[in-house]
């Protein structure tokens, strides 16, 4: 897929030699959709399920600790009836942690894709009429590529950002750090 869009990329950076009046650009799209306020909401979001979901798997495997505590206490004393209900118990347990939280896994990948697709649609659409109002014949993923001449192609992910709400001084390294801090402060 990446050599599709390179030699496309090309063809059309030819074509541009031929074609002086095709104007191009290009935008970080990941770093403005990672920055947007309405991400923030969405990872906040995300969080709040995500610790609920620790809680309830923690409240189930507390439960298997203590009904394995009892196993191996009694065991000895147990008839061979008792003993093989109890290790079912204790196997049926087990299975319900492991199903858990596979579901809880793609249940919280499916809750991130639902919150970041109008994010991501909000971006793509900001770019859009940024490029339709610029004039721009085409916008590239700066993240699709290793080079771009800016004598040649336009970073539009400045005016991209004002458009979507970004501050100013808001960069991948201040969400980073906002999200460690985050991290912290939880784990206090």
């Amino acid at each position: 897929m990446k050599k599709i869009i390179l030699i496309a990329a090309a063809a059309i950076l030819t074509l541009s030699a031929s074609a002086q009046d095709l104007k191009f650009a290009h935008v970080n799209f990941n770093e403005l959709v990672m920055l947007m306020p309405e991400s923030d909401q969405a990872r906040a979001t995300i969080d709040a399920t995500q610790k609920e979901a620790e809680e309830t798997f923690q409240g189930m495997y507390e439960e298997f600790q203590s009904k394995l505590q009892q196993y191996q206490q009694k065991s000895d004393t147990w008839t061979a009836a008792i003993k093989q209900s109890k290790e079912k118990e204790l196997t049926d347990i087990q299975n319900r942690l492991q199903e858990f939280q596979s579901s809880v896994q793609q249940e919280l990948s499916a809750k991130q894709n639902e919150l970041m697709a109008p994010i991501q649609e909000k971006a793509m659409k900001a770019v859009e009429k940024l490029a339709k109002d610029g004039g721009y014949a085409f916008v590239f993923d700066a993240s699709q590529f290793i080079f771009a001449n800016d004598a040649v192609v336009t970073d539009l992910t400045k005016e991209a950002r004002k458009a979507l709400g970004i501050p100013e001084g808001r960069t991948l390294e201040t969400l980073q750090a906002e999200l460690q801090a985050a991290q912290s402060n939880k784990q206090q």
